[in-house]
């Protein structure tokens, strides 16, 4: 695959892992060879990498499928998710969930990636509305302030917002970064 074609969204194949670009950056120091700059982000852990791209590196396209699916649900055994077309039921682990289950919401719709047949990742969508459950209480004043305090969102995970966010308050999530947008 040629260097220049590395865009965010795009998903590559690196060493046998499945990886989506989150950015890439084209390099072009003088009288050397051009260079990409690329963050990618692992599909199965999560985890974010920094890769210097030459011409000849061995990035691939792989053969990958997208489906829509519908989360309905959490119990002990795991999260349950159903296929809007054909009702089939797919069932995944808090390992193959990861930090994803921070910002999932019944009844939303979430892409999954399927890679050779078996689920390879899943993608929220980019903005998330969350009541918020537990902080503490906001000031009058407490609005130009650029500091921000602990939230806790109806998922059980905690976000910084601003100061006068206050308990019940519904505000905007993205769920890329995890952070506060706006409250709505």
């Amino acid at each position: 695959m040629d260097i220049t074609s590395l865009r965010p969204g795009l998903k590559v194949e690196l060493e046998g892992n499945l990886y989506t670009v989150v950015s890439a950056q084209h390099v072009s120091p003088g009288n050397k060879r051009a260079f990409v700059r690329a963050r990618i982000k692992n599909l199965k852990t999560g985890q974010l990498l920094e890769k210097t791209v030459r011409e000849g590196n061995d990035f691939q396209i792989p053969d990958t499928e997208e489906k829509d699916m519908q989360y309905l649900y959490h119990d002990a055994s795991g999260y349950h998710f159903m296929d809007n077309e054909t009702y089939d039921q797919t069932f995944l682990n808090d390992d193959q969930i990861g930090t994803n289950k921070d910002f999932l919401q019944e009844n939303s719709i979430v892409k999954f990636l399927y890679h050779n047949g078996e689920v390879a990742g899943l993608q929220l969508p980019l903005f998330v509305e969350m009541a918020i459950t537990a902080t503490d209480p906001g000031f009058k004043g407490d609005t130009a302030s650029s500091s921000g305090k602990p939230a806790t969102i109806e998922t059980g995970a905690v976000i910084t917002v601003p100061l006068f966010i206050n308990v019940g308050d519904k505000i905007k999530i993205d769920t890329r970064t995890g952070e506060y947008l706006e409250r709505v």
